[in-house]
């Protein structure tokens, strides 16, 4: 009887695999793979394709174990994870290895490990056991401060590397979680407003005021306190007037950035010229594309790291708006089955665990994406599952592990 009881239980787990999410997930690795074999072909970088398989499976293997792993495993080791993630950090600002200007990889022979990749896992897995305990209360100073307090010491380590694009993961990564899990609306629009009218402001008065009219009109759907409302509508337009100061408080390689972004064409040769290459390879593919390995920005190498950051200009330009259009729709429908997921699970962690997987892998996928098309700053964000990097791809496949862990013990238990 008991060995019956234990084939049930084995038939189960079986059942209970998320094969829509796997299938979505080995999907996207593959365009990346045939995308990155296209963008290295026939280069001295061919050998990124084979290390990027490496990785591949390395991470594939993680995704399994963890997807079978025990739930309450996870939980109790989550403090476990982030101790170790910023102990790594920690290592690399003595030991790491600079690679484009930021001290941030750990060397081991011919393979690399990036600790700020592995930092966004220990982050979320932190946040999702503090918000999940009880008598958490996300709107009180003790507990809102507990939670900054964990992104805060991995985000300053990060910055000083400085990996200014994975901070800014960590912080979409949590303002993602506090919208799930209910945190003043209000508040969380208004810090997420001033990012981009400073932003749209280097932009010009016309991108400007225009973003800052409909913000200000947004705000009135909030019903707050009217001079509470106004005062805000003030601050977003004086913003204009002082984002210069900001600009001169930013460093050499991040004024470049966003001199890129708001005229690439001033510096064609030097700064704005990977932009302008990359809107040139995604415009020139056409509907269905110049077909594989025939992709005259890619295979004429005229996009320096296209293996990386712009690594979504060779699926549009071989396959064309279609093939683009593929990759939005596989990464749009893995991101909607997680969210889906999040909000049929009952226990506060494992929906935490899941929203903070939707919220790094959207940001990553839409900050990625702009910046491709030229519509978002250049940040070194890579596009998930499909930009080279070990580290990175295999992070990936640990957050669809953990997903893939929620879904499994939410049907287990269900079934029990």
């Amino acid at each position: 009887m008991k060995l019956d009881k234990n084939i049930l239980i084995d038939a189960r787990r079986k059942i209970h695999f998320d094969w829509i999410l796997f299938l979505t997930t080995i999907s996207i690795l593959l365009i990346g793979l045939i995308s990155l074999y296209s963008a290295t072909y026939d280069s001295n970088m061919s050998s990124f394709f084979y290390k990027q398989i490496i990785s591949i499976s390395i991470g594939l293997i993680l995704m399994f174990i963890i997807a079978y792993l025990p739930d309450s495993w996870i939980k109790f080791n989550s403090w476990t994870v982030y101790i170790i993630s910023l102990m790594l950090l920690v290592v690399v600002a003595f030991a790491g290895v600079e690679i484009n200007g930021t001290k941030g990889w750990l060397r081991f022979g011919g393979f690399s490990l990036q600790p700020a990749e592995f930092a966004k896992i220990g982050v979320l897995l932190a946040i999702a056991s503090v918000v999940s305990r009880k008598g958490m209360n996300i709107h009180t100073w003790r507990d809102l401060s507990l939670v900054l307090l964990i992104i805060a010491i991995p985000s300053f380590l990060i910055l000083k590397q400085p990996d200014f694009g994975t901070a800014t993961v960590i912080f979409a990564m949590l303002y993602g979680v506090l919208l799930w899990i209910g945190f003043n609306p209000f508040i969380l629009f208004t810090l997420i407003s001033i990012p981009f009218l400073i932003l749209f402001s280097f932009k010009g008065d016309i991108w400007f005021y225009s973003l800052a009219t409909l913000l200000s009109i947004s705000l009135f759907a909030f019903r707050k306190n009217f001079i509470l409302t106004i005062g805000l509508i003030l601050v977003f337009f004086s913003i204009n007037f002082i984002s210069d100061n900001v600009y001169d408080k930013l460093s050499p390689h991040q004024k470049l950035r966003i001199q890129t972004f708001v005229e690439p064409e001033a510096n064609p040769l030097g700064a704005g010229y990977n932009v302008i290459q990359s809107v040139m390879a995604v415009g020139s593919g056409g509907l269905t594309g110049k077909g594989f390995l025939q992709g005259t920005q890619t295979q004429l190498r005229y996009i320096p790291m296209q293996w990386t950051d712009f690594i979504y200009s060779v699926p549009t330009e071989e396959f064309g708006f279609i093939g683009g259009v593929v990759v939005i729709l596989l990464l749009f429908s893995m991101i909607w089955r997680m969210i889906n997921i999040s909000a049929i699970v009952h226990d506060k962690f494992h929906s935490v665990v899941c929203i903070g997987a939707v919220s790094i892998l959207f940001y990553h996928s839409f900050i990625n994406i702009g910046m491709a098309i030229g519509v978002m700053p250049v940040m070194g964000i890579p596009l998930p599952f499909m930009s080279y990097g070990g580290t990175f791809v295999i992070s990936n496949l640990i957050l669809v592990g953990l997903v893939m862990n929620v879904h499994r013990t939410h049907y287990l238990k269900r079934s029990i």
